[in-house]
């Protein structure tokens, strides 16, 4: 235990863990497959580092996000700790090269996409690693009632005989009781073994606010609020429109979506963090690995399509532990807003079929072949070239890739990318016989490292200002090294990239399961309507709503949401008002008229008159036809 301290004391300068981390790093130490629970900015990759640190060996990390896993790669290195990172959108050389420095190099991480899985490559070459853990992160993605099902995690489970004896370490923010026990049996877990903490939030308040005017009353509250926060639009126009209203009123707002470029987001997200901009206005694609700990407020302005999904969005609020609000608006029109986007996210799998063969026609695949294969997929060119919408292709895309015909990642942004090819002995003789290119290598090598030993990323921008000229001049440079065989340089992707895992079928070969298509239609309606019923409720604790659908099925009411507020203003304490409120549901056993039910609490029964009256206003207890009260089994 002492050296997981020191661990942690030395590379995050941390004195002591957050709660759970270590149970769960000593889990894993005495070799046994871990479930680790962890709430949004619990801490969750602190526990598979620190535990590979103080091991033999090196941890092999499956992770879907890509900018995530670089981001975390990234932050690894600055701390001295060598990592590595493996995904379909590099090139051949570039996986020839990781997959050399993950077998003789001294690597503590090697993080990878779980579409390489399956690569006869990486499994041929995963013999001659020494691996000390397998992490699942996200690993809400290997269960098909998980929220963001991805058929390629399945094959995490056939790692493990290639690697006997070696733990699993599976971490996710948000799942269900299905979930956690899919969990397990898809990555054959020996033992059930689940370590996890109540995800109550005692010092954020959940508000539900019915309002037509959503925008009028966002824009009144953000006057009068104080401190940075976020707030969510279901699509990207939204959020311009949102963020120039604000910034109309003086509040100082920008936008954020998936659309932007790189450059631009990543200065949009640095101000936000450092407080230039108060209030960014976003689709759900910001906040995903972003600490920021003094967020006071995350607004819903639209509905999201899950309760997952807003757990782990509103959490995003008050890691500091000090108060700070969750606010969902609400109106009537979300109800058919959010049925209506039932059929984009599920187009008629006739639909998908066309988009299926379109993307093969698109890319110029072949039927029988593609498979393994990456190509680039600029998405936006395809709908406006075939005249299908965006969205709806988007979501076809999805499918296709839950009933494993490929892979597509959109969020791929690669930086420039240097490797030389030549030892420092052949590089000295180019050098000298090829003076013009000189100060431009003892520019490079004075500005990176590793270069002979990997591939390291570059900013050609900065390179020019070093060099006090062009761009397109550095360009120039490294274009005419790496055709000269010195360097092989990867110039910056921003492109969105698909990876086939199968050949291309016919389009009436297509085959989607029941699994892939009918059913998770049904658990995403059902998702919906655990949002619609979260929003409309006014009679039970927000906290104890959210807690209750993740499991925790006897949690406290938290006393600070909107609906315990408007029960402390009756001035009875929770346990006078749960017990009242237990009574009297008990007594409407069966219809009773108001003075029949009140009769039966005897003369002092003041206390139960307003407990009913706050039944009857929030239709807890409705007035049927003859004026006799029930209890209204529907709310």
């Amino acid at each position: 235990m002492n050296d997981f301290r020191k661990i942690l004391q030395k590379y995050w300068g941390y004195p002591a863990f957050r709660p759970l981390q270590l149970e769960i790093i000593e889990s894993v130490a005495a070799g046994k497959d871990t479930l680790g629970l962890l709430p949004t900015g619990g801490g969750k990759s602190i526990t598979f580092q620190v535990f590979s640190l103080s091991a033999e060996g090196m941890c092999l990390v499956v992770t879907p996000l890509i900018a995530l896993m670089k981001d975390q790669v990234e932050n690894l290195r600055n701390r001295g700790i060598r990592a590595l990172s493996l995904h379909s959108g590099m090139s051949s050389l570039e996986i020839k090269t990781t997959f050399d420095n993950a077998v003789w190099g001294d690597y503590k991480f090697l993080y990878v996409s779980p579409e390489r899985l399956e690569s006869e490559i990486f499994l041929e070459r995963l013999k001659s690693m020494n691996i000390n853990l397998i992490t699942v992160d996200e690993a809400h993605c290997i269960s098909q009632w998980g929220y963001d099902f991805r058929p390629s995690y399945l094959k995490i489970a056939a790692l493990r005989p290639l690697l006997p004896g070696v733990p699993v370490l599976a971490l996710t923010a948000t799942a269900t009781p299905r979930v956690v026990g899919d969990i397990q049996d898809k990555l054959l877990f020996i033992e059930k073994n689940v370590k996890s903490m109540s995800f109550a939030r005692t010092n954020l308040a959940y508000m539900v606010r019915g309002k037509e005017d959503k925008l009028g009353y966002l824009v009144k509250t953000l006057q009068r609020a104080k401190g940075s926060g976020i707030v969510y639009m279901r699509n990207r126009r939204g959020t311009r429109e949102v963020a120039d209203l604000l910034r109309k009123n003086e509040i100082p707002a920008d936008f954020y979506h998936a659309g932007l470029n790189s450059e631009l987001r990543h200065r949009r997200q640095d101000e936000w963090i450092s407080g230039k901009t108060r209030v960014i206005v976003a689709t759900n694609a910001f906040g995903m690995g972003i600490d920021k700990p003094d967020v006071r407020f995350v607004i819903h302005v639209d509905l999201p399509d899950s309760l997952e999904a807003y757990f782990q969005e509103a959490g995003r609020a008050g890691r500091d532990g000090k108060k700070s609000v969750a606010v969902m608006l609400f109106n009537n029109a979300d109800k058919q807003k959010l049925k209506k986007h039932l059929s984009v996210i599920f187009p008629d799998i006739e639909y998908v079929k066309r988009i299926y063969e379109a993307v093969c026609n698109f890319l110029q695949v072949a039927v029988g072949f593609g498979k393994n294969q990456v190509f680039d997929f600029p998405l936006e060119s395809f709908a406006e070239k075939y005249k299908f919408q965006v969205a709806q292709v988007y979501h076809s895309l999805k499918i296709i890739q839950r009933q494993g015909y490929f892979e597509f990642t959109e969020e791929m942004d690669s930086p420039s990318r240097v490797y030389f090819l030549v030892n420092r002995d052949d590089l000295y003789k180019f050098q000298i016989a090829n003076e013009a290119y000189d100060g431009f290598i003892k520019l490079l090598l004075r500005s990176y490292t590793g270069l002979f030993t990997g591939y390291v990323v570059i900013e050609e921008d900065l390179l020019a200002a070093r060099a006090s000229t062009t761009t397109q001049v550095i360009c120039n440079f490294l274009k005419h090294l790496s055709s000269n065989r010195i360097i092989d340089y990867i110039p910056r992707k921003k492109t969105p990239y698909i990876y086939f895992t199968r050949e291309r079928s016919e389009q009436e070969k297509l085959f989607f399961s029941k699994e892939n298509y009918d059913l998770r239609k049904q658990d995403f309606r059902d998702r919906i309507e655990a949002v619609i019923h979260y929003a409309s409720s006014s009679t039970k604790c927000r906290s104890q709503m959210l807690l209750d659908y993740f499991g925790e099925k006897n949690a406290e009411r938290c006393g600070i949401c909107d609906v315990c507020l408007e029960r402390n203003q009756l001035g009875l304490s929770k346990l006078e008002f749960d017990q009242i409120l237990e009574v009297i549901r008990l007594g409407l056993s069966e219809p009773l008229l108001p003075e029949e039910l009140l009769f039966r609490f005897g003369p002092d029964n003041d206390k139960y008159r307003l407990v009913l009256r706050w039944l009857l206003d929030n239709e807890k207890v409705v007035r049927r036809i003859d004026n006799k009260l029930e209890w209204n089994t529907r709310k």
